[in-house]
């Protein structure tokens, strides 16, 4: 069935492909069809279907060769998985209502600290960013973000008011390595004010940097309330 309403985004494009291998559609062993024929179907850019098609296959789901096309699995591969959703995604599905806040918004010099951690140089131009996200009121996850504004230029013209970085990149930009750090840390007093905790308050944090094909495109660090829970599946 060709999608006519609008060009597929990449995820859509993963969801119906994994869709047609689990009802057997494209059974284990298939070759399945070259990102050309899907890209004309899905009514969207080559480039799209190669991303889509890239991650089911980082996946263990298809496996790909260059000369002999993709076909599916016949024996999946199983690998721990972790998922980082929308935080606001996260809070809605748990029946929570999400409010999102931007704090402080710069366009400024990297810092010495971020261009040592990402290779960007003593010239680099960065949006540094500070948000607040809620669920039911109540403070759920504080962010702190750098974006490269060389790698992503339309940065600099959206002003975050509305919508938070990360969903914002998502739908924007495409990544292509991203490393995730988790560890636990005690609150500060500002992050504590902003978490509405005491100052020593045990937190999970996390650090996220992705990639463009080697260019740098964000670090950020997330601060989450003693509430949250992180799931991985195997």
């Amino acid at each position: 069935m060709k999608h006519t309403e609008k060009r597929a985004r990449y995820q859509a494009i993963k969801a119906d492909v994994l869709q047609r291998i689990r009802d057997n559609i494209w059974p284990p062993g298939t070759l399945m069809p070259g990102e050309i024929e899907l890209a004309k179907e899905f009514d969207c850019a080559r480039a799209t279907v190669n991303r889509a098609m890239r991650e089911l296959a980082e996946e263990g789901v298809i496996d790909r060769k260059r000369k002999s096309g993709t076909r599916v699995k016949t024996s999946p591969t199983r690998q721990a998985k972790f998922t980082i959703p929308l935080i606001r995604r996260e809070i809605e599905t748990a029946g929570k209502s999400y409010r999102y806040a931007l704090i402080h918004r710069e366009q400024q010099a990297a810092p010495r600290w971020l261009c040592g951690r990402l290779g960007l140089p003593s010239a680099a131009q960065v949006l540094h960013l500070q948000c607040m996200h809620y669920a039911d009121g109540s403070p759920f996850q504080y962010e702190t973000r750098w974006i490269n504004i060389s790698a992503v230029p339309e940065a600099k013209d959206e002003s975050f008011e509305t919508t938070g970085p990360n969903e914002w990149l998502i739908n924007q930009v495409p990544f292509t390595d991203a490393e995730l750090t988790f560890s636990a840390a005690s609150a500060t007093k500002d992050i504590a004010a902003m978490m509405s905790l005491e100052i020593g308050a045990s937190l999970l944090t996390s650090e996220r940097t992705t990639w463009l094909s080697a260019v740098p495109v964000t670090y950020a660090q997330f601060y989450f309330h003693q509430s949250y829970k992180m799931t991985t599946r195997i």
